[in-house]
């Protein structure tokens, strides 16, 4: 579970803490301020509502709950949410016949990367009745076969690049001086003995930061070598960009606090830019289990009314990408959570089948 905004600065007693889970259980499932009668009715407390006023109170002196300005009822705020998700949630994860029925849709789909991430999307969209944002898997595996340079004029050289034995990658690389077809045949020759069978990113790691570090000790084919080789090994723009699939953001359109026309449209060009929404879930990549980031807390303003629950995915024991749900801050966290955790498990899991 996430660490994020453990700095609640009080920590309601168990009465409180009762009363304030009472309240977003009802808030959750109503949407409207929740009031005395209805938490004394719903808690199962013999309290007064006098004694529960005061107890709402002084949760509202530190911030757990709001008083909307046309009810004398109470709503969660984000760090009242947030106090919720850490303390007092109870789980409500799928029951077997879900969890087998997910199983089976996703498993129909092994073998096929983009219609695994599709069906995830379309699944915790449809058992959310929230948006499903799946990141579209990135390579897991892809290593240098080899590496030749050919000349071209102007000072270009075309290089062509063998990944995974059966990928081939031309390039164009503009340089600084003409380099004759024997330098270019002699530093193939030294790259291909160097680096062949190494991940790409490997050898990118290595161009870097060895290599670079021991400068002053190369000889010219090894600066020649280099020269070209941080060329072609550069990330070409976009190369490495993560994309993602959206399911089921109209859903979003029948939520009360989510409503205004204005609000929704800035909310829909987020998932159309995908940008900051990607930027958001690469926070998950390397996280331990569901990260939630309720509210403020993602960072973006558009989000400000919206909960994402997240979780990363795995292909061959490495993340390579995420799975979550984003709705309104009144979500069924102890439904969601198990949820997202579950189809990501399970998403890694179809990821790894092999036809």
């Amino acid at each position: 579970m996430t660490e994020q905004a453990r700095g609640i600065e009080d920590t309601p007693n168990e009465r409180a803490q009762r009363l304030l889970r009472t309240l977003i259980d009802c808030y959750v499932r109503d949407g409207q301020p929740v009031g005395s009668r209805t938490l004394s009715r719903e808690s199962g407390l013999s309290l007064s509502s006098a004694t529960i006023r005061n107890v709402l109170a002084d949760l509202e002196e530190h911030g757990f709950v709001s008083s909307p300005h046309t009810s004398a009822g109470r709503v969660p705020t984000d760090k009242g949410y947030r106090f919720f998700v850490n303390t007092l949630l109870r789980f409500q994860p799928p029951d077997m016949a879900e969890i087998a029925e997910l199983r089976r849709s996703l498993e129909l789909r092994a073998g096929d990367p983009k219609a695994l991430v599709t069906a995830a999307s379309q699944l915790v969209s449809s058992l959310t009745h929230l948006a499903g944002v799946v990141t579209v898997p990135r390579e897991t595996h892809s290593a240098l076969s080899q590496i030749e340079f050919l000349g071209l004029s102007g000072n270009r050289v075309l290089a062509i690049l063998v990944v995974n034995s059966r990928e081939v990658q031309n390039r164009v690389l503009q340089l600084d001086r003409h380099f004759t077809a024997d330098e270019l045949r002699r530093a193939a020759t030294y790259l291909n003995g160097q680096f062949r069978g190494q991940e790409m990113a490997d050898v990118r790691a290595r161009l870097v930061t060895q290599l670079q570090e021991t400068r002053e000790q190369m000889n010219r084919l090894m600066m020649d070598a280099i020269t070209l080789a941080q060329r072609a090994f550069a990330a070409e723009p976009g190369e490495h960009a993560a994309d993602m699939v959206v399911a089921g953001e109209t859903n979003l359109m029948g939520i009360a606090e989510l409503s205004n026309v204005g609000r929704l449209r800035r909310l829909f060009d987020a998932f159309s830019e995908k940008h900051d929404i990607l930027h958001l879930l690469d926070q998950s990549l390397h996280a331990d289990g569901v990260q939630i980031f309720i509210g403020h807390e993602s960072g973006y303003t558009i989000l400000d009314d919206c909960s994402v629950v997240a979780a990363p995915y795995t292909q061959d024991d490495r993340v390579v990408g995420v799975l979550g749900v984003i709705g309104p801050t009144r979500m069924a966290y102890e439904r969601v959570i198990p949820l997202v955790d579950i189809v990501a498990r399970m998403l890694g899991s179809a990821l790894n089948l092999r036809d």
